[in-house]
């Protein structure tokens, strides 16, 4: 009997020990697991701090540029715009960059023409030479960008101007566009452009009004400023605006629009100044340059100049011609996104199909020659569907009025030689069908 209970205890104490034994490794187990889950959770909550931090901290951003005159929307980096350098059929942007909405740019109420006047993209340029159709009595030279792609000519002196040598038919009515990327500095002046008139085709001439008069653009980092200058004399029409100025170490897209007497100028998606006489009766423009000042200017990085007559009968060519050649639909190089400066143009041909609805339009995309074939192809199918979605999405057009193809390159007006003829390459028609 006693060696049955002796037999029975200890078979019992070796299951308290076994017992024991598991119980101690299970409770080290929930430890260990609640000390990493504690960890964990505490750098959870860090990070999750950090976010709301960085949201509170955009929050006051917001609240605090609430007063300035800017669409909600409106792309905070340019190149930005997007960007970068803009074109029908083309432009280079920086990757990363966010697409900024087409109704964020509702008041670009500019449309460029069907013809192209001059084209400057630097690319037939070297980096770190001058370029071949420009000269300056200061110095300069050709860099690529961190911030955005493509050629810039530097203008890199205090002081000094910079020539195109060409002379440039100005018609009355025409539309100036260029990328502006101001150097840093408390220099208040990014860079002075100059129209004139040239009597003696002189492009060294220093003077502030050369020739039969012109107009100065004066981009400066907190006020634009313009002076309209009458034939031979220093007399002038000026204003100046302080709505949406040029940032520095940033691409500005600025557009310059002149109606006869008439200046209008837009930037970050808005109007920013609009002169109804600032131009003297009679003005006539041959020439093009950029001026830097000592003591005022910091420099400047300009690229992507393009020069087209403006606001063409869009009515009358599609309804009465049948298409509608156009250079105001603008993507990202190698992009099918409709950039938000295209409002203008897609707004006017949307106008034209609201007043006829029995118009119905095919929508083509044109390609330069650049890169190969099949994807200039694809590229221009993928953006002349882009367009078409445009005008559905944000216009209201029936699908059902549209339709969409692309050419890519197979259909040049031009020779694919110079920056101005690949310009011309890179469309948009609208077709009667």
């Amino acid at each position: 009997m006693n060696s049955t209970i002796k037999l029975i205890v200890a078979v019992l104490l070796l299951s308290l020990a076994t017992n024991a034994e598991s119980q101690i490794k299970v409770d080290l187990k929930k430890k260990v697991e609640n000390a990493v889950n504690r960890r964990a959770n505490q750098r959870t909550d860090q990070a999750i701090n950090k976010g709301l931090d960085a949201v509170e901290n955009a929050v006051k951003e917001d609240i605090k540029n609430a007063g300035q005159d800017q669409p909600a929307d409106t792309q905070k980096d340019q190149n930005a715009q997007s960007g970068g350098q803009t074109d029908a059929g083309s432009g280079k942007q920086a990757t990363g960059q966010q697409a900024t909405s087409l109704q964020a740019y509702s008041r670009y109420d500019f449309v460029p023409g069907d013809k192209i006047i001059l084209y400057e993209d630097f690319s037939q340029d070297a980096v770190g030479d001058f370029p071949a159709l420009w000269t300056t009595d200061a110095s300069g030279e050709i860099n690529s960008l961190n911030i955005a792609t493509g050629n810039w000519l530097n203008l890199n002196s205090g002081e000094g101007t910079y020539w195109f040598m060409k002379d440039i038919e100005f018609p009355q009515n025409f539309i100036i566009e260029m990328d502006i990327v101001p150097k840093p500095g408390g220099l208040r002046i990014a860079a002075d452009m100059v129209l004139f008139g040239e009597d003696s085709h002189s492009e060294m001439n220093k003077d502030n009004n050369p020739g039969t008069g012109g107009i100065h653009i004066q981009m400066e980092k907190q006020n634009w400023i313009t002076r309209g200058y009458r034939k031979g004399s220093n007399e002038y029409l000026s204003g100046s605006s302080q709505v949406n100025t040029v940032e520095a170490e940033k691409v500005n897209h600025v557009i310059v629009w002149v109606q006869n007497r008439r200046v209008r100028i837009y930037n970050k998606g808005a109007k920013v100044l609009d002169m109804p006489t600032n131009i003297y009766e009679g003005t006539k423009f041959k020439r093009l340059c950029f001026k830097l000042y000592r003591g005022a200017s910091s420099g400047s990085y300009i690229s992507n100049i393009k020069i087209t007559t403006a606001a063409p009968d869009m009515r009358s060519k599609l309804l009465t011609e049948g298409k509608l050649v156009s250079y105001g639909i603008y993507f990202d190089v190698n992009k099918d996104v409709v950039k938000p400066e295209s409002y203008g143009t897609l707004k006017e041909v949307a106008t034209v199909m609201t007043e006829n609805p029995d118009l119905r339009v095919k929508i083509a995309g044109h390609t330069d020659a650049d890169g190969a074939d099949a994807s200039n192809l694809d590229l221009s199918k993928r953006r002349g569907a882009a367009v078409k979605n445009e005008l559905v999405k944000t216009f209201g057009i029936d699908a059902s009025r549209l339709e969409s193809d692309g050419l890519g390159e197979n259909q040049p007006v031009a020779p694919n030689d110079t920056p101005s003829n690949k310009a011309l390459n890179r469309r948009v028609e609208f077709i009667k069908l």
